[in-house]
């Protein structure tokens, strides 16, 4: 059996589809993985408590007075030094530089609260309730230099209410995205596996890149 491929989490805030990653990954549920490290941009994030009382790496690297670039190297050397193979925004809330999205092209998956191409960017509930949209939901896409661009993988819809608020409309696209972000994770992560060289070789050394289902779920 190849080694377990590495998966690296970053996270601005409470880290709710982290967990759900988490759990998949100690049940099984996504096979043949372990996430070798937590990052996050904020001190603070609640997150950070959560994933080490899993037994999980934290590191916070903050933005301080330093440019998107020197910020993301940083955070780049920290993935790579731990041989990451596989990158997951959960609830990271700064765009990535060009030499992130080099450094794993095709290897960074975000986890939006809309259905994109729709509602793309900061504030994705707010613009739903403000654009009158009837149902708005949680995409999982690929990450490239285009905002919230990226191929999508899955999605999944969630109906506004007549009476919702950003903080409703928000809690129940966060309940939806936690119990079927996992599911998304490991289907695309079967295909990637199945595509990749049976040896022990990293997926940081490989050219294999995912052929996915793009249906939308």
């Amino acid at each position: 059996m190849s080694e377990p491929a590495r998966i690296g989490i970053l996270i601005s805030g409470r880290g709710s589809n982290m967990i759900a990653l988490a759990d998949a990954v100690r049940a099984g549920r996504i096979p043949n993985a372990e996430i070798s490290v937590v990052i996050s941009d904020q001190p603070n994030a609640l997150g950070l408590p959560r994933a080490k009382a899993l037994g999980i790496e934290t590191l916070v690297i903050g933005r301080s007075a330093r440019t998107r670039e020197e910020h993301d190297h940083e955070i780049v050397v920290a993935l790579r030094s731990r041989k990451v193979d596989l990158v997951c925004l959960a609830g990271y809330m700064r765009v990535l530089s060009r030499e992130f999205i080099e450094a794993y092209p095709d290897r960074i998956l975000n986890i939006h609260p809309s259905l994109l191409p729709a509602f793309p960017g900061l504030d994705a509930q707010r613009q739903a309730l403000e654009g009158g949209a009837e149902y708005t939901g949680c995409t999982v896409h690929f990450v490239d230099e285009m905002l919230d661009g990226g191929r999508i993988l899955r999605q999944s819809r969630v109906e506004i209410q007549p009476d919702d608020t950003i903080e409703t409309l928000s809690d129940r696209i966060q309940l939806k995205s936690t119990r079927f972000t996992p599911k998304w994770f490991r289907l695309s992560w079967t295909t990637w596996r199945n595509h990749h060289p049976t040896d022990n070789q990293s997926l940081t050394d490989s050219n294999c890149r995912l052929n996915v289902d793009l249906r939308r779920r």
